[in-house]
């Protein structure tokens, strides 16, 4: 449920969809299922360290342990930090969706008024993940369970609708051709792959709680692979039933505007009860936001308890058994971040977000890069571990340093932004992705000459198989 609950399926489908298919048209089916098979490969990777490392640390643990702790103090450093920068984001569009789904559609208008709410949902839903892991479990189970619910009302009267010819926009006929990723070309292919993997992202929320769930070493692990393929299923029926519904003129043409996907396809496709599947993107963002706590916190434990972040970071709740100290700080600065960047304009916000394509290509791929290093005695043990420890792995890292060295490429033009004017000769969302990472370097360095304990830690490897 939390895998699913951080990925945030809802919203990441009334995020992406639009622009998908206003790249590649019907093929919009094939470019989440293309977009899968690198998840699934990081996501198999995620399942073998973690039963040999339970660290709720995850990336930054394993790539300590296989290629070394600055490495791993970066890894560590983009997971914390795209926690940071989508929090507020996310919180936004749960407040948002909520007021038009009660009604309230001029409240949306007011600035004070959202990010107000915005502000009190992210502590609100700071101060459940301190109260206990429990509690936001239960709390998630109901979330995912009703956007679930909505999305496949939504689904089925779409596509029944669609399949009928009953569409005002002209519907159409599902093919499997719409299932090939590389029916519109290259470019748009790999443009869509990096929004596939936006969509996809999240997942590994289940593996940081790691420390906290019956059998660590396994349901952690299939808990994640687990979650990959419910999204591919979701994301697959969902894309294919909105294209049969809505044809491709209408999501291209309002490919830029998140709420027009869901907010006006649900009054079409459900008359009156279009509330339905605006509550199933506002419980999404709302269900992501506590989600997305969870791994900044807990990767903030991780380091600081091994020396590599000060020491109070590691400070856990001796009521609730919770990492109370880096919550409330993942929390504060996901505040921060959002107001400020809010005020500079709402584009900056959006381009910020953009920006985490960077962090998040980064760190899986390192994380599939650790696995093959650290089990590389083992790779040729059976054909299995070949498969699963090492190539699967190496080749999931790979795509995703195709699609990262690509991203760098898109949004070094600022035509590729929001903002749509270049920040220090490049797009803005480049600018805050490398300072981002440039300010965890020079934080790194600084701490290194505080405390030098962590970075001692010298690689290991895996034992070879016992014949």
């Amino acid at each position: 449920m939390i895998g699913l609950a951080a990925t945030s399926p809802a919203y990441s489908l009334a995020a992406v969809l639009g622009p998908v298919v206003a790249l590649v048209g019907v093929h919009a089916p094939g470019v989440l299922l293309a977009s899968f098979v690198p998840m699934l490969l990081i996501a198999g990777a995620f399942a073998a360290l973690n039963r040999v490392d339970p660290d709720c640390g995850t990336t930054f643990s394993w790539v300590t342990r296989a290629l070394g702790p600055g490495t791993g103090w970066i890894g560590g450093w983009a997971i914390t930090m795209t926690g940071v920068l989508v929090l507020g984001s996310l919180s936004e569009v749960g407040v948002r969706f909520t007021l038009l789904a009660v009604g309230l559609d001029g409240w949306t208008e007011s600035v004070p008024v959202v990010m107000g709410l915005t502000v009190a949902l992210i502590v609100l839903m700071a101060w459940i993940c301190v109260r206990g892991t429990e509690v936001s479990a239960r709390l998630q189970n109901g979330l995912i369970l009703a956007q679930t619910a909505a999305l496949a009302v939504f689904a089925v009267v779409a596509l029944a609708r669609g399949l009928g010819g009953d569409s005002p926009f002209g519907a159409l006929t599902p093919a499997w051709s719409w299932l090939d990723p590389f029916g519109a070309g290259g470019a748009a292919l790999t443009s869509g792959l990096l929004l596939g993997v936006f969509a996809y992202w999240g997942w590994e929320s289940a593996v940081n709680l790691t420390e906290e769930t019956t059998n660590p070493r396994t349901a952690p692990g299939r808990a994640a692979v687990l979650s990959t393929v419910v999204l591919l299923l979701t994301y697959l029926g969902v894309a294919v039933a909105v294209v049969s519904f809505a044809g491709t003129g209408f999501l291209a043409a309002n490919a830029d505007e998140e709420e027009a996907v869901f907010a006006l396809l649900s009054t079409e496709t459900l008359g009156g009860w279009d509330w339905v599947v605006l509550l199933a993107v506002a419980t999404s963002a709302i269900a992501s936001t506590q989600t997305t706590i969870i791994p900044a916190s807990r990767t903030g434990l991780s380091m600081a308890r091994r020396g590599a972040l000060p020491r109070r970071f590691a400070s856990i709740s001796p009521i609730h058994r919770t990492p109370d100290v880096s919550t409330w700080w993942v929390a504060a600065v996901g505040v921060g971040w959002y107001v400020v960047v809010g005020l500079i304009s709402e584009n900056a916000l959006y381009d910020s977000i953009t920006g985490l394509s960077l962090l998040i290509a980064l760190y899986y791929a390192l994380t599939g890069l650790a696995c093959a290093v650290y089990f590389r005695r083992r790779l040729l043990g059976s054909v299995r571990d070949l498969l699963l420890l090492g190539v699967g792995p190496i080749v999931g890292a790979a795509l995703l340093t195709w699609l990262l060295v690509l991203s760098v490429r898109d949004l070094a033009d600022a035509g590729n932004s929001y903002t749509g004017q270049a920040w220090l000769g490049v797009g803005p969302p480049l600018v805050i992705g490398v300072g981002v990472m440039a300010a965890g370097l020079g934080l790194m360095l600084w701490w290194r000459r505080r405390d030098t304990a962590f970075w001692a830690e010298r690689p290991s490897v895996a034992p070879r198989p016992q014949w």
